[in-house]
């Protein structure tokens, strides 16, 4: 009951009820989305971009899941979204300095926030060449790890959040951690 009265207070407007909201899954939403865009000014920005959705939007929650639920929905969509439009670009580019009609490149390390909390290892390097290594996973896959390993998920949320079996979930877990596995040790093969 005390959901239903805390989204009517959203779609009210109430300013409280969208304070609440915002203290209650600031840190949420910005560290599911560090997880994903592991970069702190971009993952600032996507989160904003949920808080904004979820507000402009609120009126269409169905209450057939937890809030928070609903919410790590929108914000792996919306991180999703960004590493579409980003691969994007990049071809883009590619194909531009294949023709000949370059165009500057952002020369950069995309990879310039290591301190999530998620994520211990020894140094940026290796923190730089795992979150590489997460992210040429298939999309599901990486979801799935991502929620679960960076995020800390059970399996039970995911598969409310993916909309997915907890049985599929799990394969794809398996999966994740096999190509992962493998690509990890590729790499370490070869820069050895």
């Amino acid at each position: 009951m005390e959901q239903n009265d805390f989204i009517k207070r959203l779609i009210a407007g109430e300013e409280s009820a969208y304070g609440k909201l915002i203290y209650d899954f600031q840190q949420k939403v910005f560290s599911t989305c560090i997880s994903f865009v592991p970069n702190k000014e971009e993952a600032e920005d996507l989160a904003q971009d949920v808080f904004v959705e979820v507000f402009n939007s609120i009126h269409k929650f169905k209450g057939k899941s937890k809030l928070s639920t609903w919410i790590y929905r929108i914000t792996t969509n919306k991180c999703l979204e960004f590493i579409r439009k980003r691969n994007t670009k990049k071809r883009f580019a590619f194909l531009q300095s294949l023709s000949g009609n370059t165009i500057p490149i952002d020369k950069t390390s995309y990879f310039t926030e290591m301190n999530h909390p998620g994520i211990i290892l020894e140094n940026k390097e290796k923190s730089e060449t795992l979150f590489l290594a997460i992210n040429s996973l298939p999309e599901a896959q990486r979801v799935v790890f991502t929620l679960h390993k960076i995020d800390g998920l059970s399996y039970q949320e995911i598969s409310e959040i993916t909309q997915k079996s907890i049985s599929s979930v799990e394969s794809l877990m398996f999966r994740a951690k096999k190509n992962l596995q493998k690509l990890l040790e590729d790499f370490y093969k070869k820069n050895m």
